[in-house]
């Protein structure tokens, strides 16, 4: 596994792994469990910020998390704060701040609202997007919501039993998906269309594409758009391709 052009494997020493875990934090999916219930707001956002020794005093330290906090949409107040005294909501919200904290260039975000009320998912997943814009942030958010993936993605790795599928621009997965599981999950998203449930048919994922016995890697079958594939299934897919595309454009006419 690589970053920023570096094997992570090969990592040694405190130096580098505090670099490596400075550039790369991660949103948990959990906001009750992943925010120790002994520590205050502020003592929880800042505790990056004093491994890495980036205040140099105690104002400076404090001014950054009332900084924090602001941005992630709550009150400089809420750093005297314990955990169990907020929401789900802002429980997430403490764990964006402490994931921002010390300017990391790639966030991994695990589900980070499917554990809230869905009348606020909405609102953090706007959160992340205003964030991702303002520090030029890289995401990795995995996720099972299917339309929130496509809402949030610039490109979608679909995995299954820990193996990527296919990758593609959000386009190129829900609209020209080809690998039978990519087909199978989008063919269970309902929509609010009462005529179209009626009559909607789910794909079953046979699962005959995951043989270990056949030699499968990641194939590119148009630019920037990779399937799990053998040479000889590359060409249906190209072809199956194809026809979806061919497809969507009489549909357009």
């Amino acid at each position: 596994m690589e970053f920023d052009g570096k094997n992570v494997m090969d990592l040694n020493g405190k130096k580098d792994m505090n670099a490596f875990r400075r550039d790369v934090q991660m949103i948990f999916q959990d906001p009750y469990a992943s925010l120790n219930g002994r520590m205050k707001v502020r003592d929880i956002i800042a505790e990056g910020i004093d491994i890495n020794g980036l205040a140099e005093s105690e104002n400076q330290r404090n001014e950054r998390v009332n900084d924090l906090l602001r941005t992630v949409g709550l009150n400089p107040n809420h750093g005297t704060r314990y955990p169990h005294e907020f929401s789900g909501g802002q429980r997430q919200r403490i764990g964006v701040a402490r994931a921002l904290a010390v300017d990391p260039k790639f966030i991994i975000c695990d589900e980070p609202i499917s554990a809230l009320d869905v009348s606020i998912q909405a609102q953090v997943v706007n959160l992340l997007q205003d964030l991702q814009k303002e520090h030029n942030l890289t995401y990795l958010f995995i996720a099972h919501d299917l339309s929130m993936v496509k809402h949030i993605s610039d490109r979608i790795g679909v995995m299954h039993d820990g193996k990527l599928l296919e990758i593609g621009t959000s386009d190129d997965i829900y609209y020209y998906g080809v690998h039978p599981y990519t087909e199978s999950l989008l063919s269970a998203i309902p929509l609010p269309d009462p005529n179209y449930e009626r009559t909607r048919t789910r794909i079953k994922y046979s699962g005959e594409q995951d043989d270990p016995n056949v030699n499968r890697q990641m194939i590119e079958i148009e630019a920037g758009h990779y399937v799990y594939a053998t040479e000889e299934e590359k060409t249906k897919y190209q072809e199956k391709l194809a026809n979806k595309k061919a497809t969507a454009d009489k549909q357009a006419m």
